[in-house]
């Protein structure tokens, strides 16, 4: 009876000791909401990192190590107590939410894909799947996805700036603007979406858009750098403004000395059929090297536009035989009268 008496004691002094450590998990585990209440974030950390040394097996508390961490920014530690908490409860859908978060600020697209498939009444899991995808560049799955997120949330300018990139870099340009302009109303501020605006209007030979998405993105803080110069100067170039837009074009030439610049301005201004200052561009090509046959040649049409055919066709003649190349350039049209396009 009395080795049957010491085993009952035995027995007894465990589960006594059990509870006590599963009341000790409890209380820490109490202290530590509290805490993570009064944004008392690393008080709030101690207390759950006491609780699972009374009970490692505590899915909860490793749960909100994980929150009150990323809001401190220990996102290692983070995902390491989320880890943990998935590996006891696998189905626990707070578990899913955070790691999919947690992936998917780490970059770790194919994770962060898995388990945001896992958390089917996750309010973000659309708009997770979208970027991931994107950033894999599986465009038809972004797309798929980015139109779900924004269909829910349209305020949402990050996942719909992240569509217009998506069709923009799966060269659907036309379908890439209303989410560009979307996006850009949604935030204006951000000055680097105003530009790429501008520059997709430019590739659409929408000139005048262009020319505003470019001065939205200027005023918004952009900042101007020669390539930005360039792309307004000759936004406006072919939008018909063209003295400010020579301005902008001089500046760069002031710059770089690049004679194609000069080349191009004069080729634009003769298409917008300003021959008088096309030509002025042309003689000053020919004044840096009076054997530029191009130069020569574009000088011949300016001529004829003007009413100088004689002259004009003499110096298309003489451009050819100083470049043969530009004989390909020649062409009749009616009337007899020759032309010469480049």
């Amino acid at each position: 009876m009395k080795k049957l008496f010491l085993i009952g004691s035995i027995f007894l002094s465990t589960n006594i000791f059990a509870k006590s450590f599963i009341d000790s998990s409890q209380y820490f585990f109490a202290k530590g909401i509290e805490e993570k209440k009064a944004k008392h974030y690393l008080v709030a950390s101690n207390y759950f990192d006491k609780a699972i040394g009374f009970n490692k097996s505590f899915t909860e508390a490793y749960l909100e190590s994980a929150i009150v961490n990323n809001e401190m920014r220990r996102t290692d530690q983070a995902k390491a107590s989320l880890l943990k908490a998935h590996e006891l409860q696998p189905t626990n859908i707070d578990v899913v939410k955070e790691l999919t978060n947690v992936f998917y600020d780490y970059h770790q697209w194919d994770k962060a894909i898995e388990f945001a498939n896992k958390c089917t009444n996750c309010a973000n899991a659309d708009r997770i799947l979208g970027m991931s995808f994107y950033n894999k560049e599986d465009y038809m799955q972004a797309e798929k996805y980015l139109l779900k997120a924004i269909t829910k949330d349209p305020s949402d300018a990050q996942a719909t700036y992240t569509i217009a990139r998506n069709y923009m870099d799966a060269d659907q340009y036309l379908k890439a603007v209303p989410f560009f302009e979307k996006a850009v109303s949604l935030s204006p501020d951000k000055n680097v979406w105003a530009y790429e605006l501008g520059l997709l209007y430019y590739n659409n030979n929408n000139f005048r858009s262009a020319v505003t998405a470019f001065e939205n993105a200027a005023k918004n803080g952009y900042h101007i750098t020669n390539d930005y110069t360039e792309n307004y100067g000759y936004s406006l170039m072919y939008s018909g403004q063209f003295a400010k837009g020579e301005e902008k074009l001089m500046e760069i030439y002031a710059k770089n000395g690049n004679k194609e610049l000069l080349r191009e301005l004069s080729q634009i201004l003769y298409s917008q059929k300003q021959y008088d200052r096309s030509l002025d561009y042309s003689q000053k090509l020919l004044e840096a090297d009076a054997k530029d046959g191009k130069a020569l040649y574009q000088a011949g049409l300016s001529f004829i536009k003007l009413g100088k055919k004689a002259k004009g066709q003499s110096m298309c003649d003489k451009a050819i035989e100083l470049d043969p190349t530009l004989a390909s350039k020649k062409s009749t049209v009616g009337g007899g009268e020759n032309d010469f396009g480049l």
